[in-house]
């Protein structure tokens, strides 16, 4: 029998069944009298994440997701959460074994299929802890030890079939240890040097070769660091932005990170509250409930307004307060935007629109394609809207990934008809190009073309041509609008390429201020080059501004002669 919807906006999954038996088997950890059951009952904020990582495939009838991350704050229960995930791996019925009578699905534990490995992973010993002394409190704490016949030892626990085991980045904990479930815990600390990318990989593979899962549960991470969950945030964000719409297995990732707003204020305490309200979710103690649902939730356990308490303390680094418990993304020391910054100028520009007539500006920065086995730098088309200070994405070619990207060449012809297709639809009044990089032909002909609309100009003789050698320009440029983003006096269209670029970009100092560049140790994959579009867009902007371009119904589309 095929699945059948019990209301609209339904999806089959085992996650309502897998809350069920960890309710009946498991117990609650840190609750108090160890002679009264206190069943473990998630928040519907966790139960609806559960919905989501058992989720089956109606047509196939095989679990959906294969990998996962929750970024939540610290003292939200990530990790009793987690932990009661990775017993339900290893000895409930989390195996899609079709449908029942009523259309609906049933399962059966990963013993039926094979013998189940389920690994606790963290870098250190002491950081398993987080995972593995809540786990094995909840089991010894409910029924699951009888009813599964289970020996939930300090060091590992024995199963009838298998066991479920801590393990480090340490070579021999990971050897031969091929697990159908593993948490990887605070990601944000993996790295190279500790042997947390390799860990990583190593129970990626093992969990895909098996049809099994892994679940990341970091908190915000620093950019630039280049940790786990860094790169798992930027393979997420290359999902959103479609980057690989035409490949399936996207859609076996799931990441569920929800920062506080980006307008929350750290110096403020009524903003402050409500941010960590929106980051604590569920878990917020706050007496009104949660600000998830409708009707709200009952009040959780983590207190916000004690925390709030804390941001005020001098002591306390803001940067790590806001990673912690704001749940935002730190930005690394040279960066030149934070994600909060940029994150509140999209907000601001989600329901922007652009219209023909009102005075448009445009920056190109151009490519001339892959060198060696260096992966190419991107061409970007960036509009910018000079009485809304809004920027907006016209086009974005990157070279692609695997064999497509051997050889690649930036597609002139479509770009070329990019920059043609702009000047038709938009009121365009400036224009400002880099030339470098085998594009000063193309610049010339754009002059050529269209140097009589424009009233923005670099000069009368090169209108459109950036002047590279001028680096005071260059680093004027971007601090006025780094100082724009800053006080959320420009908005952006919220295109997660561009976004990344901009996050990318590091402060490289010069005598006349800073100019931009990538990270150091990312030259490949940490492109910025949406950021100089959009400065040389935002430059014709204030020159538009400066010959009194003030308004759309001061410059007209020229029309069109039959």
């Amino acid at each position: 029998m095929p699945w059948v919807p019990q209301h609209e906006g339904d999806f089959p999954t085992l996650g309502w069944h897998v809350a069920d038996q960890m309710a009946e088997y498991l117990g609650r950890p840190d609750a108090g009298d160890d002679d009264v059951f206190d069943p473990f009952i998630l928040t519907l904020e966790q139960q609806e994440f559960l919905n989501e990582l058992y989720r089956i495939d109606p047509s196939t009838g095989r679990r959906l997701i294969h990998r996962a991350a929750l970024i939540r704050p610290r003292g939200w229960g990530k990790s009793p959460f987690v932990a009661g995930i990775m017993i339900s791996e290893a000895i409930f019925e989390v195996v899609p074994d079709g449908w029942d009578s009523e259309g609906q699905p049933v399962g059966k534990p990963w013993s039926k299929v094979r013998t189940p490995y389920v690994a606790i992973a963290a870098v250190t010993e002491e950081q398993t802890k987080n995972t593995w002394e809540p786990l094995l409190e909840m089991l010894r704490q409910g029924d699951a030890v009888d009813e599964f016949d289970l020996d939930p030892m300090d060091s590992f626990v024995s199963l009838r079939r298998g066991r479920i085991q801590p393990i480090t980045s340490s070579p021999n904990s990971i050897k031969g240890f091929k697990a159908v479930a593993a948490s990887l815990d605070q990601t944000e600390t993996w790295v190279r040097g500790n042997g947390g990318v390799k860990l990583a990989q190593t129970l990626r593979n093992n969990a895909t070769k098996l049809g099994g899962v892994t679940i990341e549960t970091p908190n915000a991470y620093t950019l630039g660091e280049r940790s786990v969950a860094e790169a798992s945030f930027g393979f997420w964000d290359d999902i959103q932005s479609g980057k690989y719409k035409n490949l399936e297995d996207v859609r076996s990732i799931y990441f569920d990170h929800r920062p506080a707003p980006a307008d929350t204020r750290i110096d403020d305490m009524e903003s402050l509250v409500y941010g960590l309200r929106v980051a604590f979710g569920d878990s917020s103690a706050h007496a009104d409930g949660c600000l998830l649902h409708e009707p709200p939730c009952a009040p959780g356990w983590s207190d916000v307004h004690r925390t709030a308490m804390d941001f005020f303390d001098t002591a306390n680094d803001p940067a790590v307060m806001r990673a912690d418990f704001l749940n935002q993304v730190d930005a690394a020391r040279d960066a030149y935007v934070s994600d909060p910054e940029m994150r509140a100028c999209v907000d601001a520009g989600r329901d922007k629109t652009v219209s023909r007539t009102e005075p448009v500006t445009l920056g190109f920065d151009g490519s001339e394609g892959r060198k060696d086995k260096h992966i190419a730098d991107a061409t970007v088309l960036i509009g910018y809207s000079v009485t809304q200070r809004h920027f907006f994405t016209i086009g974005i070619w990157e070279q692609p990934d695997g064999p497509q990207g051997e050889g690649w060449r930036p597609p002139k012809l479509e770009i070329e008809q990019a920059v043609a297709k702009a000047f038709k639809e938009y009121n365009v009044v400036g224009f400002y190009a880099d030339p470098s990089a085998g594009w000063a032909g193309e610049v010339k002909q754009w002059e050529a073309a269209h140097h009589k609309r424009l009233k923005a100009k670099m000069s009368v003789q090169e209108p459109i041509r950036w002047k590279q050698k001028d680096i005071g320009r260059t680093c004027d440029t971007f601090d006025q609008l780094y100082s724009q983003i800053r006080q959320g006096e420009v908005s952006f269209d919220g295109n997660p390429t561009v976004l990344r670029h901009f996050l990318n970009a590091r402060r490289d100092p010069r005598r006349a201020g800073y100019v931009l560049k990538k990270a150091d140790d990312n030259q490949d994959y940490g492109k910025i080059d949406a950021t100089y579009g959009a400065a040389f867009a935002f430059a014709a902007g204030n020159d538009a501004l400066g010959k009194g371009v003030t308004a759309s119904s001061t410059t007209r589309m020229p029309r069109q002669l039959r």
